[in-house]
């Protein structure tokens, strides 16, 4: 049974060894590794029931929408030059999350992706590139998987939204909970998405919520705790594509 291929990508190393360890051993990938950090990878075998076995590289993509955007394509072009293209792309990490919906500690898995802050600022208000006519502002993640790595991770479905420069203010944090009704904030995702839509490779984000958006209040973040979720997240997520919803996933 041909394995399923996953490609993870993270900000930084500390949330890609999180979430590696929860899927299991890993080792570094073997020439020739995906593009980005010091990649690694995480094979499992499937378990004779009829579940597929699972090859994870997972790689650094850097901070930001531009670095996780060029990672991504990157590593899905040169997949694809192989013969070997990934079934699957998950943008992951540790995340702001808004009150009350997303808690410290709690994991959110992304219904859809939204670049908040790429659009226009007017006397009105912000407006968004899509309402612009000059892109898109959002990405829908894989429909049934997002739904099902929800419920086997008993994570909060909502959007998780994509911005440049983090929120430090509570009446920020108030106008883009209302605009788009989202449960966390974070600085990777829709690079990730435009990659992957690009490469027509379905897209989910995972996320693990460490400190509250809004003011910056560095002694009130909970990384560990934060990391120890994605950790806890992945090993569910494990099970979850094995036993759950099989490629392709739409």
């Amino acid at each position: 049974m041909s394995a399923v291929r996953l490609l993870v990508v993270t900000a930084v190393a500390a949330e890609r060894d999180a979430a590696a360890r929860g899927l299991g051993p890993a080792d570094p990938v073997p020439p020739p590794a995906p593009p980005g950090r010091d990649a690694v990878r995480v094979t499992t075998g499937g378990d004779g029931l009829g579940h597929p076995p699972i090859r994870a590289d997972l790689v650094v993509g850097g901070v930001g929408p531009a670095a996780s955007a060029a990672t991504t394509a990157a590593a899905l072009t040169a997949a694809t030059a192989r013969g070997e293209p990934y079934d699957l792309v998950v943008s992951t990490g540790i995340a702001g999350g808004f009150a009350p919906v997303a808690a410290l500690g709690s994991v959110v898995v992304a219904d859809r992706v939204v670049a908040a802050d790429l659009g226009a600022d007017t006397p009105d208000g912000f407006v968004p590139v899509d309402s612009l006519g000059l892109g898109t502002a959002e990405h829908v993640c894989a429909p049934r998987l997002a739904a099902a790595v929800a419920r086997g991770l008993g994570a909060v479905h909502a959007p998780v939204l994509t911005v440049s420069t983090v929120t430090g203010t509570a009446e920020r944090a108030i106008a883009l909970r209302e605009r788009h009704k989202a449960a966390a904030e974070a600085m990777e995702g829709f690079g990730a998405a435009e990659a992957a839509t690009a490469h027509g490779a379905p897209f989910l984000e995972i996320r693990t919520v460490s400190n509250a958006v809004g003011p910056r209040d560095r002694s009130a973040w909970r990384v560990p705790e934060a990391l120890a979720a994605l950790h806890d997240a992945f090993a569910v997520l494990h099970t979850v594509l094995t036993r759950g919803t099989p490629p392709p996933y739409g």
